[in-house]
């Protein structure tokens, strides 16, 4: 995991009426970390999956969270979604939980999260992915095919507030997964704006 620190310069404001120049006694420094974490990325040209920095960033807390609470971290899977809507952030993307394998008495300790692009930039159907066609072979059904680029992350015990370092070990998992389950029925076949 990488931290990157950056400066968000940040001016606190008396009135709306009072016009004040940005550099000012009023202006603050506040820090904000960015983390990122290794991630699979399934693009959908067709080419290997391969391992890409997932950044993540802090989301605003809630007033009465419990102090000592984890912190949730929003990813941005996003930055890997080609066609993707620009603009909308989060809700250009939806996720979906890989908690087990099919036939599996008891879930995994380190749990998947996939992320996958759901409005696209012209309001057209995100091109088939072609790396979880393959993979998916005689099997395939167009109807429940996984569009666009597909990212996805590993994760403790909540996906949005302990997400670690996933590697390509954990490509034949994914692939028993995508193997026989199609894209969530949301995805097809037709995005909106």
């Amino acid at each position: 995991m990488e931290i990157e620190t950056r400066l968000i310069l940040v001016q606190k404001s008396r009135s709306l009426s009072t016009r004040r120049p940005l550099l000012s006694n009023s202006t603050i420094f506040a820090m904000e970390q960015f983390c990122t974490f290794d991630a699979i990325l399934f693009v959908s040209d067709g080419r290997p999956p391969t391992l890409v920095q997932l950044m993540t960033s802090p989301q605003i807390s809630a007033q009465h969270a419990p102090y000592g609470a984890p912190q949730t971290r929003m990813p941005h899977p996003e930055v890997f979604m080609d066609y993707i809507a620009d603009g909308l952030g989060s809700r250009s993307w939806k996720y979906q939980l890989v908690e087990a394998l099919d036939g599996m008495n008891r879930k995994f300790t380190n749990p998947y999260i996939i992320f996958y692009p759901v409005i696209s930039r012209d309001g057209m159907p995100f091109p088939i992915n072609q790396s979880i066609r393959d993979i998916q072979g005689r099997a395939f059904r167009e109807d429940q095919a996984w569009r666009g680029n597909i990212v996805v992350a590993k994760y403790r015990e909540n996906p949005f507030t302990s997400m670690m370092d996933a590697s390509m070990a954990d490509f034949p998992i994914l692939k028993n997964y995508f193997m026989t389950h199609g894209a969530p029925r949301h995805v097809q076949p037709h995005n909106q704006m």
